[in-house]
């Protein structure tokens, strides 16, 4: 038995082409350790244990470190986040659990400061890209 309801990738495989194309266009003017901790945030949120293994692994190999890692849930209080990669967090949960007001002005504004146009644009991109990931690995996921 497949350990997924689906296998969306041999079900729609232009999809999963055009949505993997996304994602590495999304992310290609980012720092790659910053772009995995977006996901791995992204992912810590949303339950998705898929991609929360995936970027996990992946940032370890770009050479993030278990600390950092290990520190991401508590990244408000910990002092081992730089003020950009902070900002960058602050706009993927304010991304992922929209409020009805939407991203909030300072939330916006302080990731603005840290990114300029073209990288600001590539964090919202990939803070959406694995947003979608995370809800279509967990439709996919077998119910517990």
């Amino acid at each position: 038995m497949s350990a997924y309801r689906i296998d969306l990738h041999a079900a729609a495989p232009d999809v999963h082409t055009a949505m993997a194309g996304l994602d590495r266009a999304a992310s290609a003017a980012l720092d790659p350790l910053l772009a995995e901790l977006v996901r791995i945030r992204v992912s810590q949120i949303n339950g998705c244990a898929f991609c929360l293994s995936t970027h996990t692994r992946a940032a370890l190999e770009a050479g993030e470190s278990e600390n950092r890692l290990d520190a991401l849930t508590s990244w408000r209080e910990s002092p081992l986040f730089t003020d950009a990669e902070r900002a960058a967090l602050a706009l993927a949960e304010a991304m992922t659990s929209l409020s009805p007001a939407g991203v909030p002005g300072d939330v916006f504004g302080a990731a603005r400061e840290h990114f300029d146009e073209t990288p600001l644009a590539h964090l919202l991109w990939t803070i959406a890209a694995i947003n979608t990931w995370n809800r279509v690995a967990i439709a996919a996921s077998p119910s517990p």
